[in-house]
C-alpha cells in the first residue's frame, strides 16, 4: 500500500484539471509535509504512551529500547514524509537537488539506526551501574569502556556503510587505510599510546572513577573523576583539574589509597628521664587502652614498647591501625588516642619530655650578673664544691650563660 502511494499522487496530479500543474503539485507537497507532521506527533503519542505503560513493569529493557526508539520514530516518519514529498516534487521539476533523494534517503535510514543504537548503549549504561535498577551494579569504568568500544563499532561500522551508499569501495578504502595508518601512527604515536594507556588501565583497572590516587614518581594526588581514551581527569585537594596523559600511567607507579583496609598511627613519644621508673607501667596502660578502644582494629599489629634512651627523653613507639580509612574520622580516632596516652602519662605524675640541655661549669665558678644586680635567665650561680652542672633551659638566657660562661672560663685560665 506505501509502494501505491506516490503512483497515486502521481495520477491524481495528472487527471485533476482545475488548477494549474505547479499549484497542484505543490498543494500536494504541502499536504504531504503537513500529513507528516500528524502522523509523527501520532507517532510520538503512542510511543510515549507505550513507554509509561512498560515503565510499570520491573524489566528495565524494554523502558530503555523504548525510549531510545522514541525519537528515531519520529525523525524516521519526517524523513519518509519529506522524501515522498521531494519525489513528488522531482517528478515535475528539473532541479538537481532532487535527483539525490534515494542516496540521502539510505543514508538517513543509517543514522536513524545509529541514533537509535547509541541512545540504547547509552540507557544500558545508566542500568548497569545503577542501584535502583540493578540488585548487584557493575562498575562504571569497565560499563563506560565498554560503552565506549560499542559506540566505536557501531559508528565505524555506519561510516562504511554510509560510504558504500555514496559509491565508494569500501575494499579500497579499508586497503587506503592499512597503508596510510603507518604514516598515521608515526604521526600520532603519542595519541596512540595514549590510547592505549587508557585500554590498560580499562583493563588492568588500578583505579576507578572516584577513587583517590597518588604517584611517587610525579606530583599526581587527587580524585579520579573521568576515564578517557586520551586523558584521565583527576580533581586535586584544592579542587583543581590535573588532566594526565593515559601513557604517563603505564611509565609510573600509582598508589591507590581508596583501596586501603585500614589506616595507620605511628608514633614516637618521649617522657623526662626523671620518669624512668614509670615506663613499665605507663607502656603497659597505653598498651591496654588500645586494646580496648572500639576505634583501634585489634586484628593488625599493634606495638607499644619502650623504643629507645634518646638525647632528652626516653621514647616510646606507639604503632596500630584504625579501623576507619576515612581521612576525617581517622585523625578524630588519632586524636582520641593521643589525648588519652596524655592523661595516661600525666596519671602517673610523669611529664612528656622537650628538648633539654645541661650546662657544665667549672667548681668554684660563679657567672657575671647583669647591670640590674640580677642573676642571668635560669639564676645560675657558682656550684658548691663536689657539685659540677647546673640544668638551663634552651631560651634566650641560656644563651647569654652561655657566653657569660665562656667569659668566666676566659677569666679564671
Amino acid at each position: 500500500m506505501i509502494e501505491e502511494i506516490p503512483s497515486i499522487v502521481n495520477d491524481w496530479i495528472q487527471n485533476w484539471s482545475l488548477l494549474s500543474e505547479s499549484w497542484r503539485v505543490g498543494i500536494v507537497v504541502f499536504a504531504l509535509v503537513s500529513g507528516t507532521a500528524v502522523v509523527a506527533y501520532i507517532a510520538s503519542f503512542i510511543v510515549g504512551a507505550i513507554e509509561r505503560h512498560f515503565k510499570k513493569t520491573d524489566n528495565a529493557w524494554d523502558d530503555a529500547l523504548l525510549h531510545a526508539a522514541r525519537k528515531p520514530v519520529v525523525a524516521f516518519v519526517w524523513l519518509q514524509g519529506v522524501y515522498w514529498a521531494a519525489e513528488v516534487a522531482h517528478r515535475y521539476s528539473k532541479a538537481e537537488i532532487f535527483s539525490v533523494n534515494d542516496t540521502l534517503l539510505q543514508i538517513g535510514f543509517v543514522w536513524l539506526l545509529v541514533w537509535t543504537l547509541l541512545r540504547f548503549i547509552k540507557q544500558g549504561e545508566e542500568i548497569l551501574t545503577s542501584p535502583l535498577k540493578m540488585k548487584s551494579p557493575m562498575d562504571y569504568t569497565t560499563v563506560n569502556a565498554v560503552s565506549k568500544l560499542s559506540r566505536a563499532v557501531v559508528i565505524i561500522t555506519a561510516v562504511l556503510i554510509a560510504m558504500q551508499s555514496l559509491g565508494y569501495s569500501v575494499s579500497g578504502v579499508l586497503a587506503f587505510g592499512g597503508v596510510g595508518g603507518i604514516a598515521v601512527g608515526f604521526a600520532a604515536k603519542d595519541l596512540l599510546a595514549n590510547f592505549f594507556g587508557g585500554f590498560i588501565i580499562h583493563l588492568d583497572r588500578p583505579f576507578k572513577v572516584g577513587d583517590w590516587i597518588r604517584s611517587p614518581d610525579r606530583n599526581i594526588e587527587g580524585t579520579v573523576e573521568h576515564i578517557g581514551w586520551r586523558l584521565t581527569t583527576v580533581r586535586t585537594f584544592d579542587k583543581r583539574p590535573l588532566y594526565v596523559p593515559n601513557a604517563t600511567f603505564t611509565q609510573i607507579a600509582v598508589e591507590n589509597p581508596s583501596r586501603m583496609f585500614n589506616r595507620r598511627i605511628s608514633e614516637t613519644i618521649g617522657i623526662r628521664y626523671a620518669d624512668v621508673s614509670q615506663m613499665a607501667t605507663i607502656v603497659a596502660d597505653i598498651r591496654t587502652m588500645l586494646e580496648n578502644h572500639e576505634d583501634i582494629d585489634h586484628d593488625q599489629t599493634l606495638i607499644v614498647n619502650f623504643l629507645a634512651f634518646n638525647a632528652s627523653s626516653l621514647d616510646i613507639m606507639v604503632y596500630t591501625f584504625t579501623r576507619t580509612i576515612e581521612w576525617v574520622r581517622f585523625h578524630e580516632v588519632k586524636q582520641d588516642v593521643l589525648l588519652k596516652i596524655s592523661d595516661i602519662i600525666e596519671g602517673y605524675g610523669a611529664e612528656v619530655a622537650f628538648p633539654t640541655r645541661t650546662l657544665h661549669l667549672p667548681d668554684g665558678v660563679r657567672l657575671a650578673s647583669d647591670q640590674g644586680g640580677r642573676e642571668n635567665s635560669g639564676e645560675a650561680t657558682s656550684a658548691e664544691p663536689g657539685s659540677s652542672s647546673a640544668p638551663v633551659d634552651g631560651s634566650k638566657g641560656s644563651s647569654e650563660t652561655q657566653g657569660d660562661s665562656a667569659e668566666a672560663t676566659g677569666e679564671s685560665s
